[in-house]
């Protein structure tokens, strides 16, 4: 597919002469802290990244809305209990097309995870260093370049004097690494499109459909007694280890994940089958006292075909706690002391169609410009889910692919990311159409 008229080669131009700005704000956002945090966590630089992009955005005539939303308190299935937002505000900003085009949402999180171990960083992770064609630094992948691209499209949109006929909304979130927080709360304030974007590092290809998430921590329990002593019998009053309890469980993780690979409804044309991965153990007090207790956490995948009628995990959690407390059903310590289960909030998955029209305009464009996509999945989990279920039909879409991301000297290519932000310019003029 080529460039369609001479318009779209003087967008294309405009986002090439403003490499030097993309990369300039890219280092902005990067020098933000904005790592991942926890409940109770402080606030870090979150409020000044959004500051940073709602003065640019307002610079292009958008309405913007910065808004610090209430803590949801307790029994919110998709938000951590104790979250607050004090000093982290969500922004969402609208650019007014002329009429008679679709609206298109541009997303991305300014939350970046960690940079530990900082010591095998080549650089500071806080500060952007370009070297062999690569922008290195924490969040330069995933995805402070791609939102730095979505703001420099619609700059060189603008400097273009190109008038939309569709609205642009542009939504940048918190707390998309560790729970997805902050897009459930957009969408509950009402953020949403035709259709969207969010700007995560895939290579060029468009991810339409991704896995969710369910995290329970199953806790077995035990009796204290001293480990070099001899021990009665449990029924008087023995101690009972914990530790060795928990082998049962583990075990009937394991052949549980291995079900879920071969089982017809856990079969996905883009996505692996769902998953159960332990991944934190915490047993015993002390090297010589029998442990009283232990607990296995798991991080629990599942596909967007098991999601219930409620959008929710719940059958998932179900067919789990079925399943492990009968590998102790016939252990009688279990009768009186069952397994214990406690989850945390659900991150739900989503999927849209591969020939959903925006899906493939954004691919259409990219191809332009000589970068070939395609329709694929993501096996973790990516805010686009949240949107899509709200309505919003979200795929992600950006430069580079998700090799660095997470990793240390995490970085983006120079040309991708200015490929990418003019493929998005393309992609808003063709969605919204040109007025």
């Amino acid at each position: 597919m080529e460039l369609q008229s001479a318009l779209e080669e003087r967008v294309v131009q405009a986002v090439r002469d403003a490499k030097d700005e993309l990369v300039g704000l890219t280092a902005e956002l990067v020098a933000y802290d904005t790592t991942a945090r926890l409940p109770g966590d402080p606030a870090r630089d979150e409020d000044k990244l959004q500051r940073l992009l709602v003065a640019r955005l307002a610079a292009l005539g958008a309405e913007t809305d910065l808004w610090e939303p209430e803590p949801t308190g307790a029994g919110d299935r998709f938000i951590p209990a104790g979250l607050d937002f004090a000093g982290r505000p969500q922004l969402a900003a609208g650019l007014r097309g002329a009429g008679g085009g679709r609206s298109i949402l541009l997303n991305g999180h300014i939350d970046a995870v960690d940079v530990e171990p900082r010591d095998q960083w080549l650089s500071d992770p806080f500060v952007l260093t370009e070297r062999d064609g690569a922008l290195f630094g924490r969040g330069a992948s995933d995805m402070k370049g791609g939102v730095a691209g979505l703001v420099v499209a619609l700059e060189a949109l603008h400097r273009q004097g190109v008038k939309l006929a569709g609205d642009v909304v542009f939504c940048t979130v918190t707390d998309e690494e560790s729970s997805g927080a902050g897009g459930h709360i957009c969408v509950r304030h009402g953020v949403g499109a035709d259709a969207g974007v969010a700007a995560e590092p895939t290579d060029f290809d468009a991810w339409v459909s991704c896995r969710g998430t369910v995290t329970p921590t199953i806790t077995v329990a035990g009796r204290a007694g001293h480990a070099e002593m001899p021990q009665a019998d449990w029924r008087e009053g023995g101690a009972v280890n914990a530790i060795e309890k928990m082998v049962p469980v583990l075990n009937a993780m394991g052949a549980l994940r291995q079900e879920w690979k071969s089982r017809l409804d856990h079969r996905h044309p883009l996505l692996e089958p769902g998953d159960i991965v332990p991944t934190l153990v915490e047993g015993g007090t002390w090297i010589v006292t029998i442990p009283a207790s232990c607990a296995v956490t798991a991080d629990i995948t599942y596909l967007p075909q098991h999601v219930d009628a409620e959008g929710t995990g719940r059958a998932v959690e179900a067919e789990v706690i079925d399943r492990l407390a009968a590998a102790v059903a016939d252990d009688p310590w279990f009768a009186e002391h069952p397994l214990r289960f406690a989850w945390s909030e659900d991150v739900v998955p989503a999927e849209m169609p591969a020939d959903h029209p925006l899906v493939t305009c954004a691919l259409g464009c990219a191809g332009a410009l000589g970068r070939q996509g395609k329709p694929a999945g993501l096996n973790s989990w990516h805010d686009a889910a949240t949107f899509t279920r709200a309505g919003t039909p979200t795929f992600s879409f950006g430069p580079d692919g998700f090799d660095t991301a997470h990793a240390v000297n995490e970085r983006v290519g120079v040309a991708a990311l200015v490929d990418f932000t003019a493929a998005t310019a393309l992609t808003v003029m063709r969605w919204c159409g040109v007025a």
